[in-house]
């Protein structure tokens, strides 16, 4: 079977990151580069999901803000969980 080079970027740290997971289950980059076209080949496309963290979505992120004014606000009272605690005992 014939090689051939690619070359492409990556963020340091996620290769960095990579490579040591690579190296705990003893693969190199190479190797798992390989593994995922292989994968992506028999499935005709990505071989796991690609979705939007729903976190994210504009709904989420609108509810997020509005708490946050509102904590920020006095509107909502914050307790620790000894004091949450001890208002169950009483």
């Amino acid at each position: 079977m014939a090689t051939t080079l690619v070359n492409f970027r990556m963020d340091s740290d996620l290769k960095k990151r990579m490579e040591y997971i690579c190296d705990k289950i003893g693969m190199n980059l190479s190797t798992a580069f390989n593994i995922f076209a292989n994968k992506f080949v028999q499935e005709n496309g990505m071989p796991f999901s690609v979705n939007i963290d729903p976190f994210y979505s504009e709904e989420n992120m609108k509810f997020l803000d509005e708490s946050i004014k509102e904590l920020n606000s006095g509107k909502i009272v914050t307790k620790s969980m000894d004091e949450l605690e001890k208002m169950a005992d009483e």
